[in-house]
């Protein structure tokens, strides 16, 4: 069974019919017994950092994941907001703690990098895919997957980024510990790619 995360901060419909498509059954969920229970968890997110934040608090919903994610092992892949989140912060709104399931704090476009082009970052671009990315098995190393976000994670330790994205700068398109997967971009949005690397995840 597969648990959409359902919070009050994400376009869970589109990721939900990106399943079906694929004839996966999920379950749009808040409920942390069925969260507990599921044998794939997915954390979705559009909005806010400091408010998603809140509203996992506030359904317990935050230490929910913590112990599937650490304890139990299942695995949980992060979309766009939903992966910023599993980082230790970010400055959305001012500073806001994220869940902290891997060492990477979000912070937003540097302006410098992005002074010719335009924040938020919309629409399809080419992912690098790192050897580390199983999300990635049977794509090519060049890839391309829709985003749309001002905000990006950053990291010291890349031991964990399995694919990287150029707008501006360089920032952590995807990363993998373990049984946690993370993607900025929307793979619901990416037609073919972001089909083929949702099946991966049902094969991880």
């Amino acid at each position: 069974m597969v648990v959409i995360i359902n919070y009050g901060m994400g376009n869970i419909h589109s990721i939900q019919n990106a399943f079906k498509y694929l004839g996966v059954e999920t379950i749009l969920s808040s409920d942390p017994r069925q969260i507990l229970n599921s044998d794939r968890v997915v954390l979705p997110g559009v909005g806010s950092f400091r408010q998603a934040m809140v509203n996992l608090k506030r359904s317990k919903l935050d230490t929910t994941l913590k112990e599937i994610a650490i304890e139990k092992k299942t695995p949980l892949l992060g979309i766009c907001l939903g992966m910023q989140l599993l980082g230790t912060s970010s400055t959305e709104d001012g500073f806001t703690e994220g869940l902290g399931l891997i060492d990477y704090p979000v912070d937003k476009f540097d302006p410098k990098s992005t002074k010719w082009i335009r924040i938020p970052h919309v629409g399809f671009n080419t992912v690098t895919v790192r050897g580390n990315g199983f999300l990635f098995k049977g794509l090519s190393r060049e890839v391309d997957f829709y985003f749309t976000h001002s905000y990006k994670m950053k990291c010291e330790d890349e031991s964990y980024v399995s694919s990287t994205c150029f707008y501006g700068e360089i920032f952590v398109a995807s990363f993998q510990k373990e049984n946690i997967f993370g993607t900025q971009f929307h793979p619901e949005k990416s037609q073919s790619n972001g089909l083929f690397l949702l099946k991966n995840f049902m094969e991880w």
